[in-house]
């Protein structure tokens, strides 16, 4: 077959000039979108990689982290999925794990008393089988008009700001107070030690990156920092915080790892936390209600986060119809569910839509082509796992400080002077980083919303499924008094 010929079956099959693209746009926009969320092998493996499960259990079995192993796995469940949304929505949407939904897996699931990794991510599975259901049914409008939408951008800020507190926490600039109930400023109430400094500086050159418009500013913070504390620790041999026993000896030392080259830049990708997923396993551990609730509150930030990214992207591309909806939307919503199984069953997390590709969209991307070139994109950096090995956490948090400021802004989008969603929506935002938990954040604000409304009298203001979370997550919050007054242990 010429090059012409496959230039022709290519050009159709995508409808490349239908949309008013071209070949070049479209290869240009994959790139653009791969180097704006390619940030997300590193940093997927510093959220859930780095954590471990309530029996002490780290992603793969070990009993340490293995960042190389879920930055491969992170990698190709990215490049697979992203392949099928262009092959079969055709549809310049990159998906990937999901920052956000992520970290309520890592500090909201499995640390869950007796919860491991593979419970965690059984959720995970379950949950992206039940949108996958709801999409087939046409269920999703009924699951999409149950939440109020202000409540839903509630969720959002209040990850946000979980996650850059977890950012600070994780670099050591936050830390726990001596004498205090909460914490200080980096050591004693001073930012001591060269560790801190880098991510001092590497904070101020990603905000440098992003409000100059760089794409890609994540990532070559990211990097940039790691050189820099490369440098650091080879002229100054600073050494880690903990001892081969993990305990803290050094307080201004480097979190996580000490930076240095790897011994190899490239290596043949571990993937062995394919399929090391339990489906059923957490309901027993934590019994119906709670991972019910738990699957509900992952399927509420999956679902939403997909319409409205994929509705974003295609705005950016004028690709809605008269609706407001996108080319194939039934595709890209079946695409995107199984990505969340996938996710799940790879241990690397849920994986969603990403609207950093509207950074392909305004390189020209229109068609499911610039999805191909970012899936094999992501294919061919699952050889490069070892290089997320060498990340110090001081390197890789400011990227989450900066993602929770995006993820912040959405505050304006909530009404403060309706009382009715305001206190709901402020009890979500701040008991997520107060209780380090995404759970109380949601579960405060869905039972305060239906109590309020209630309490002026609009009952029937409620949608039924309203009524239904909200008593799950009475019972979620008040498992252990019903447990006693039922004398079960």
């Amino acid at each position: 077959m010429s090059a012409t010929t496959q230039g022709s079956a290519i050009e159709r099959y995508f409808k490349i000039s239908e949309r008013g693209s071209t070949v070049g746009r479209e290869v240009r926009g994959g790139f653009a979108t791969f180097f704006t969320m390619a940030y997300i092998v590193v940093l997927n493996p510093l959220i859930i990689g780095t954590q471990a499960d309530s029996t002490g259990g780290f992603l793969g079995g070990g009993d340490g982290p293995n960042l190389a192993m879920v930055a491969a796995c992170t990698a190709l469940v990215a490049g697979v999925m992203t392949l099928l949304m262009g092959v079969v929505a055709n549809y310049p949407l990159a998906l990937a794990a999901g920052l956000g939904l992520n970290a309520f897996v890592a500090f909201g699931i499995a640390k869950l008393p007796e919860m491991t990794w593979a419970d965690a991510m059984g959720l995970v599975v379950m949950e992206g089988l039940i949108i996958l259901l709801l999409v087939l049914t046409g269920f999703r409008k009924a699951v999409l008009h149950a939440v109020p939408a202000q409540l839903k951008t509630a969720i959002s800020v209040g990850i946000g700001l979980f996650i850059t507190v977890v950012g600070l926490v994780d670099a050591g600039f936050v830390r726990k107070a001596a004498g205090g109930p909460l914490g200080e400023l980096g050591v004693g109430g001073f930012l001591a030690g060269w560790p801190l400094l880098v991510f001092v500086i590497g904070l101020f050159i990603i905000i440098t990156l992003h409000v100059r418009g760089v794409k890609g500013a994540i990532l070559y913070g990211i990097l940039g920092t790691t050189a820099l504390a490369m440098v650091v620790e080879a002229v100054f041999s600073i050494g880690s915080q903990t001892n081969a026993a993990g305990e803290l000896v050094n307080p201004t030392g480097w979190g996580l790892n000490v930076p240095s080259l790897p011994d190899a830049f490239v290596a043949t990708p571990d993937f062995g936390l394919l399929g090391q997923f339990n489906l059923f396993g957490s309901f027993s551990k934590i019994g119906i209600v709670s991972a019910s609730l738990l699957v509900f509150t992952i399927l509420l930030a999956d679902f939403f986060d997909t319409m409205g990214t994929m509705v974003a992207v295609g705005a950016e591309g004028d690709l809605l119809d008269e609706e407001g909806n996108p080319p194939g939307s039934q595709k890209i919503l079946v695409v995107d569910s199984l990505a969340a199984v996938a996710g799940g069953a790879a241990s690397v997390s849920s994986n969603t839509s990403y609207i950093e590709s509207a950074s392909g969209v305004g390189e020209g991307a229109r068609t499911g082509l610039a999805s191909v070139v970012t899936g094999v994109l992501f294919l061919f950096a699952t050889f490069l796992s070892p290089l997320v090995a060498v990340v110090p956490y001081e390197a890789a948090t400011p990227a989450l400080v900066l993602v929770g400021f995006l993820m912040m802004q959405q505050v304006k989008e909530i009404d403060w002077d309706d009382l009715e969603i305001a206190i709901p929506a402020f009890l979500t935002i701040i008991l997520m980083p107060f209780t380090y938990s995404i759970t109380a954040g949601i579960g405060a604000g869905f039972v305060t919303y239906v109590f309020i409304k209630v309490a002026r009298g609009k009952i029937g203001a409620i949608h039924p499924l309203m009524w239904l979370v909200a008593l799950l997550f009475v019972l979620y919050f008040g498992i252990d008094p019903i447990k006693g007054m039922l004398g079960v242990g």
